[in-house]
């Protein structure tokens, strides 16, 4: 079984360096979507 790549992710997003990194590698490495939620 192939498991495919997510093409919108919704992500919880601090604002800090990790979150950023993830966000970039998300969008580069799945070429999704990327939806945030700031709290």
């Amino acid at each position: 079984m192939s498991v495919s790549a997510p093409k919108k992710v919704v992500l919880a997003y601090s604002g800090g360096l990790d979150t950023s990194i993830i966000l970039k590698w998300l969008q580069t490495e799945f070429g999704a979507e990327v939806v945030t939620f700031t709290a």
